[in-house]
């Protein structure tokens, strides 16, 4: 399929459709970059997008943050139909981290080449760390990860199965933690593939969920404990239930901008003034 064919742009004319996919592009970037701790309000992120100027007294990493998600949207929609590879994952990776690097150890479109951890603060207020997969596992994890995301990219999914698919193929992803940075903004875009392709809108994390949403992964991850081969990529799917809640939860973003859509074609076909309506003197 291609992006004239989701399911909510039945009835919509070409103009509303348009409207309603950029708004979905600088919501989309505006979460997931602000999640990061991009500074650039929604209006902001607007503006830099589609007049490619920037704002007065912000950091020229936020501009080139905000750039790159777009410009990887764009990506993922360019391969709606093409069976994603680790080469698409690395172009989409360039895409993100578009900002010159010049540490070896901190390549962009290649997988991580030293270990990486964060920590979390337990329910009962320990502080724990969290060591994300062995860079020598990663090839081999990733080959999995990309199966399962061609897999469930083949089903026609309904809304529900589809934001399973995507909370599933998001836990997966960041738990691997494949690169040494933008891996959040890499499955938030990836892991909407299996969604866009059963034609429904992405799922788009607001930045005001983002303590949930933190603590909802960090919450599976110290649960399941550390990725290798031998343990795979979901060793424990039962454990996935609270992030699927929270996916489900975060959905509501894209639901009311397609109700602002559908409202704006029913006024469209119900002009408020006619001449043998109730306009009429």
């Amino acid at each position: 399929m291609n992006i004239n064919e989701f399911k909510v742009f039945n009835g919509l004319d070409p103009d509303i459709r348009a409207v309603l996919l950029c708004q979905i592009r600088d919501l989309w970037t505006h979460g997931s970059t602000a999640l990061e701790g991009n500074s650039l309000t929604l209006g902001e992120t607007k503006f830099v997008i589609e007049e490619g100027l920037t704002i007065s007294g912000k950091p020229l990493k936020d501009h080139q943050e905000v750039m790159g998600h777009a410009q990887a949207i764009t990506l993922i929609y360019r391969w709606m139909t093409e069976t994603l590879t680790t080469d698409h994952l690395f172009d989409l990776h360039r895409a993100v981290q578009n900002q010159i690097t010049l540490d070896i150890f901190k390549p962009c479109g290649a997988w991580k080449r030293e270990p990486n951890g964060t920590y979390a603060v337990t329910a009962d207020g320990h502080q724990t760390f969290i060591d994300y997969a062995a860079p020598q596992d990663v090839p081999l994890l990733m080959t999995a990860w990309l199966a399962e995301l061609k897999r469930l990219s083949g089903m026609e999914l309904s809304e529900s199965a589809a934001l399973d698919a995507y909370a599933h193929l998001h836990l997966g992803f960041v738990h691997i933690h494949p690169f040494w940075d933008g891996n959040g903004r890499m499955a938030r875009l990836l892991s909407n593939v299996p969604v866009l392709r059963s034609g429904h809108l992405p799922v788009v994390v607001d930045v005001s969920q983002r303590r949930r949403y933190i603590e909802t992964l960090a919450a599976y991850q110290i649960a399941v404990g550390g990725l290798t081969p031998k343990t795979g990529i979901w060793p424990r799917t039962a454990l996935e239930t609270p992030f699927c809640a929270f996916c489900h939860a975060s959905y509501a973003s894209t639901h009311h901008l397609i109700r602002q859509a559908q409202e704006q074609q029913a006024k469209r076909r119900y002009p408020p003034f006619s001449p043998m309506g109730r306009g009429a003197r």
